[in-house]
């Protein structure tokens, strides 16, 4: 049993550090036995290897890079997209691959750092000769990774972010994503609040992180509200913190002393800040209604906030991964092919989606598979059905699959679907 699951994890390893980090997929029972297990193997087998076997084994396997937070406060989320990038590529892998050649996973985790994400990716392209760079997350890195795939001619598929940058018109050729984007997810929630809760432009608030992530959701925000008269935008509430801290006490007094008090703050943010910004926030005797975008990691948060909060919201860009729609089967059951004590969650629903966009289109290539071929193969696909419930779209213009949000809120500890007709009741009881 020990020798079969480290032979699974060094099918996508190429260090004994990427070894270690694998072990997140494994039950924690299991842990300290399979991290020395899996270190002694690993240095058994990188002594094996020739430099000229290492070559024929990158020529003979399709071999695709990530670079992704696996430590630091976003690694629940890098973690996630990994493991279900990976479900996706073992289910290929079991069915023999793409025309008989094996995909292989090569990460690098770069902590949600952009200073980090550069020289990664810069190796996984330049040195390891990946035939593109799948499932980044986090925009900041994003910002830092997107002019070296241009530069380097290399796709940078399905990013976990939905800022701007990445959304350009007409679009970068070699930056295509799956997900909508953040203005996309917060122009929803404001709608639904002005809409179906009653609130007024000057009662909603925004709560962001000080870099490319937080000022893509709230660009986004204040461009939806000025669809609905906002006139001024300095009478918008915006208070920020610092990326990778938990200093959020001056941004909760902001919004105690906002006057008039806010109903609704919109929060684009990582979850530990966001949950210690929910929990001051209601500890002061704030009444108002939190508003989560996707990257927030649902899963996170709520473990974050534990007992006690109810009816926080967190707008999806996947349907919930209880539903029954063709793709989402097909993800749990490969989840738990992949580790039987693995959780389902929307993180690594959408690195299965992705990577399942990602592998519709390999598939779709006749002829010399390269970095060029495989972009022309996703643009071509047009018009396509995965089984998500929703057709997706993709052509040389348009390099966004999916413009799909779907509303959660938190009861009893966890995230579950939502109707935006609710909000009314919700805010009535507070």
């Amino acid at each position: 049993m020990i020798i079969g699951t480290c032979h699974k994890i060094l099918m996508y390893s190429n260090s004994g550090e990427s070894v270690v980090r694998n072990l997140a997929l494994m039950p924690r029972r299991f842990y300290c036995i399979f991290r020395i297990f899996a270190l002694l193997a690993a240095a058994v087998l990188m002594m094996q290897i020739t430099p000229a076997e290492a070559k024929t084994s990158d020529v003979a396997d399709i071999v695709l890079g990530m670079s992704t937070p696996l430590s630091g406060p976003a690694a629940d989320l890098g973690t996630n997209m990994h493991i279900g990038v990976l479900a996706e590529l073992e289910r290929v892998n079991r069915d023999g691959g793409i025309k008989g050649r094996k995909l292989r996973l090569m990460v690098m985790d770069d902590g949600y750092e952009p200073a980090r994400t550069a020289p990664n990716m810069r190796k996984l392209i330049a040195e390891k000769k990946v035939l593109a760079v799948i499932g980044n997350v986090g925009t900041p890195t994003a910002i830092a990774a997107i002019p070296i795939a241009n530069e380097l001619k290399t796709l940078f598929f399905g990013a976990y972010t939905g800022a701007g940058v990445l959304r350009k018109q007409p679009p970068d050729r070699y930056v295509i994503n799956y997900r909508a984007s953040y203005a996309e997810e917060v122009a929803t929630m404001i709608e639904a609040l002005l809409h179906h809760g009653g609130v007024k432009i000057n009662e909603i608030a925004f709560f962001t992180q000080r870099d490319g992530y937080g000022d893509a959701g709230f660009s986004g925000g204040i461009a939806a509200l000025k669809q609905y008269g906002l006139k001024d935008e300095n009478i918008v509430i915006h208070t920020r913190y610092e990326r990778n801290t938990l200093a959020v006490e001056d941004s909760v007094a902001d919004i105690l002393f906002a006057n008039p008090p806010p109903r609704a703050i919109i929060m684009i943010g990582a979850y530990a800040p966001c949950a210690k910004f929910i929990k001051l926030a209601k500890q002061s005797g704030s009444k108002a209604l939190f508003l989560n975008v996707s990257f927030v990691g649902s899963g996170s948060l709520a473990r974050e906030l534990g007992n006690g909060f109810e009816n926080v919201i967190v707008t999806q860009v996947v349907p919930h991964y209880t539903a029954n729609t063709p793709i989402i089967q097909a993800y749990r059951e490969d989840l738990r092919k992949l580790n039987p004590a693995l959780s389902f969650n929307f993180g690594s629903l959408e690195g299965y989606i992705a990577a399942n966009i990602f592998i519709r289109a390999l598939e779709s290539i006749h002829g010399e598979l390269n970095r060029e071929t495989i972009v022309d193969a996703l643009e071509s696909l047009g018009d396509f059905d995965i089984g998500l419930g929703q057709l997706l779209h993709l052509g040389p213009d348009d390099h966004q699959a999916s413009h799909g949000v779907w509303p959660t809120i938190m009861k009893d500890g966890d995230f579950v679907p939502f109707n935006w007709l609710e909000l009314s009741n919700i805010l009535k009881k507070k």
